[in-house]
């Protein structure tokens, strides 16, 4: 006998029609002999519908009461499926997320989910009765008991923590597509199912504004293992199945509360080469890492900052053995960048043969905007300059020179309370075809630029603690390799991407910190357009095929950010959608359903 908690989405209930029709399914699921809980949303628009009622009697509602009316929407929803479940002749029971003791922070509209006391569903399932459940919600920690919503995403998240504290066997997410897709289906038509995903992949993808899963339920499902599948309504497809790593020992308290930080991640075996000044112009990373993939050399981090009179800076790492052959390929492309009619300055390579690349690892850095600011500031305690970042959802990379390691190890040791961690991310995984999952584009960030920073320990601390001061979550952040002397100091520029619902925060924060840089440059046009694949890892060539086809189509890179299972470019958003098609095409995508992968 299995225990499988299902959610469904608003969609997948939309009508009274609907809620049979699903009712059908579940009845079918306990008749074998399954232990059933039933996650739902609100009806259809439901909730659309209750926030403009309160959009009538005023622009700025108080959380507390929004909170108070919109978990209405859920109990109609549990109320009618439990009815229709026992109009088929299968015991069920509706129950709201205070009565399943779902407690959370006391943080309207945006709680996190502390705890599940799971001892009242057990109770119910016992007697064979369906568990529905009310997603979305649950009920404040202390003496006041609160009613609180979890924000977006929150039946997504209601149904995994649901699953963890029940250690079930399964979790389902009903939705109105069948699966988890290659990318957004209403720009390509004919984007393809994915059979299994890792979690890793999957959190980059959800981050990336893929709407199946919200990254908070993905993020539970890796910390506690539960295994995680994405179904159609409509049909009996076996849809996606999202792999969990074996996850390690945590207490089932404090849900959403778990360490931030995993572990560490270390490599001395570095070397960084940096161009300087080359041409802004489409194709000049496909030619670039097109020559280095020739030579069958892998690249690790790849960045390219933000360019000033009509250049670029394009800067990456690769492991010291190589660095010789990358070296001389660099070194004989630099000619012909600098003879380039569109740079009017000189091209410059240079080569730091001794570098380490040192990284924070872990699932619970999602919507916590604290956690890279807090990286920074502990290198900077330690007197660490940062040399190159590189962020992705799960991971904060920085570049250090070598003398720097013991401090920086331990000091991060120390502030996260976690250790050095000798298995990379996706390590763990069978490596096979494809070696790119999916592609996504996410044309609601704004670029921001600050130029000529102190390049100094303790200024990227300094600009993102100030910005998560203001709960801002800072999404890909790069430090240029170009070095000015101004007043005496070097100085650095720094460019970052945040929500555009953030923009007048972060122009707010940053007028504290107006001596700290010369200008702010900010770009509102632009799209980011992210290829992600656990199968990218030590495979030469992925990064080198991804610029080649944005140049095959004239499209022109203003800024690149990658990660072991992540390569991401910001480009004009109005050539956002030409380049989600023309990448998706190129790792063929369209042509076949993705292949499995194997967890060892």
């Amino acid at each position: 006998m299995n225990l499988i908690v299902q959610k469904y989405g608003g969609t997948s209930i939309g009508s009274v029609e609907r809620v049979q029709t699903v009712a059908q399914r579940i009845h079918k699921i306990a008749q074998k002999g399954n232990k059933v809980v039933v996650v739902v949303s609100a009806m259809g628009k439901t909730t659309d519908t209750l926030v403009k009622l309160a959009s009538e009697i005023t622009s700025s509602p108080c959380r507390r009461e929004m909170d108070m009316l919109l978990s209405t929407g859920e109990q109609v929803s549990i109320a009618l499926m439990s009815i229709a479940l026992q109009e088929l002749g299968q015991p069920a029971i509706s129950l709201t997320g205070a009565q399943v003791g779902i407690i959370t922070e006391a943080e309207h509209s945006r709680a996190r989910i502390l705890s599940i006391n799971p001892h009242r569903i057990q109770r119910h399932l016992d007697r064979g009765e369906v568990v529905v459940v009310a997603g979305f919600q649950g009920i404040s920690d202390g003496t006041d008991l609160e009613i609180t919503t979890l924000g977006r995403g929150g039946s997504d998240t209601s149904a995994v923590a649901i699953a963890a504290s029940l250690k079930a066997n399964c979790c389902e997410i009903y939705t109105d597509v069948p699966g988890i897709l290659t990318t957004d289906p209403r720009l390509v038509p004919d984007a393809q199912l994915i059979n299994e995903i890792t979690c890793d992949e999957m959190l980059e993808l959800a981050s990336l504004g893929a709407k199946v899963l919200h990254p908070r339920a993905v993020e539970l499902a890796r910390n506690y293992g539960i295994p995680l599948v994405v179904r159609s309504s409509w049909s009996d497809t076996p849809g996606t199945r999202v792999i969990s790593p074996t996850p390690k020992p945590r207490y089932i308290d404090k849900l959403e509360l778990t360490k931030s930080v995993d572990g560490i991640n270390f490599d001395s075996d570095q070397a960084k080469i940096a161009l300087l000044r080359v041409p802004n112009s489409p194709g000049v990373a496909a030619r670039i890492f097109g020559e280095i993939a020739s030579q069958q050399l892998d690249v690790d981090l790849i960045i390219q900052s933000i360019h000033e009179n009509n250049s670029n800076d394009i800067a990456f790492t690769v492991s010291k053995n190589v660095l010789n052959k990358a070296e001389a390929i660099v070194e004989a492309i630099a000619p012909a960048l600098r003879n380039s009619p569109t740079n009017n300055d000189e091209a410059e390579v240079l080569i730091e043969k001794g570098a380490a690349k040192i990284a924070i690892v872990g699932a619970g850095m999602i919507g916590r905007p604290g956690i890279a600011a807090k990286m920074f500031k502990t290198l900077a305690d330690a007197q660490v300059n940062i040399e190159m970042i590189a962020t992705s959802e799960v991971k904060v990379s920085c570049v250090i020179s070598p003398n720097n390691s013991n401090r920086a190890i331990d000091a991060l040791s120390k502030a996260f309370d976690v250790q050095l961690s000798e298995t990379p991310i996706a390590s763990n995984l069978v490596q096979v075809s494809p070696h790119v999952r999916g592609v996504a584009l996410d044309t609601k960030q704004v670029q921001i630029a600050l130029l000529s920073v102190q390049d100094c320990p303790g200024m990227a601390a300094k600009i993102f603690g100030t910005l998560a001061d203001k709960n801002i979550s800072v999404d890909t952040i790069i430090q240029s390799q170009r070095c000015r002397i101004i007043n005496g100091m070097p100085t650095s520029d720094i460019v970052f991407t945040v929500s555009q619902e953030d923009l007048q925060a972060v122009h707010t924060s940053l007028d504290i910190l107006s001596g700290s840089f010369t200008e702010v440059i900010t770009d509102i046009e632009i799209a980011k357009v992210s290829i992600v694949g656990a199968g990218m890892l030590g495979q030469p060539g992925i990064a080198a095929k991804y610029f080649g086809a944005l140049a095959e189509q004239g499209i022109n890179i203003k800024m690149i950010a990658t990660s072991e299972i992540k390569i991401s470019c910001v480009v004009a958003k109005a050539e956002g959608i030409k380049a989600l098609k023309a990448v998706h095409k190129a790792f063929e995508l369209t042509e076949q359903e993705t292949s499995k992968i194997s967890v060892l």
